[in-house]
């Protein structure tokens, strides 16, 4: 009996260690691009085979200025951001999970699916869509997303 449970302790010992070597591999990512910004956060966290992306606004890229255009635009130019930043770093849309919709106004939406829809083909992700009482520069609406990383 005792036997059995020292070897009971050794493997449960091994099991937890093998889990802490996996959710130690963390690998904060974000571009030269991004790193000119000089913004407080990382624009992407891999952990376990996971790409975690910060939100995302409609801005032009390199620039903490918004597209013009409202709600459409700013999609568009969100999910167009998001795209480069999965490809960046080895995923792609066809390897989205999960995204949250953060929007300034619940009533946009129907124009934001619009939009949305045409960045995933049939592979649609899971899915949040929220309001909030405002958003970052202004923005109409703002974007996360998990993805499987390049290795997964």
């Amino acid at each position: 009996m005792r036997y059995i449970a020292t070897v009971l302790g050794i493997l449960l010992c091994f099991a937890n260690s093998n889990v802490y070597a996996q959710s130690s591999s963390i690998k904060r990512l974000s571009s030269e691009e991004f790193k000119q910004l000089n913004l407080p956060f990382s624009q992407a966290v891999e952990a376990n085979g996971i790409l975690y992306l910060s939100g995302e606004l409609g801005v032009i890229p390199g620039q903490l200025k918004l597209v013009e255009g409202g709600v459409v635009a700013e999609t568009h130019q969100a999910l167009k951001n998001i795209k480069a930043t999965l490809e960046r770093f080895g995923s792609s849309m066809d390897k989205v999970i999960k995204c949250t919709l953060f929007l300034a106004d619940i009533n946009e939406w129907g124009e934001v699916n619009k939009v949305y829809v045409q960045y995933f083909n049939e592979s649609l992700p899971a899915r949040s869509a929220v309001a909030g009482s405002g958003l970052g520069l202004g923005g109409r609406v703002e974007i996360e997303c998990m993805a499987l990383a390049a290795d997964a």
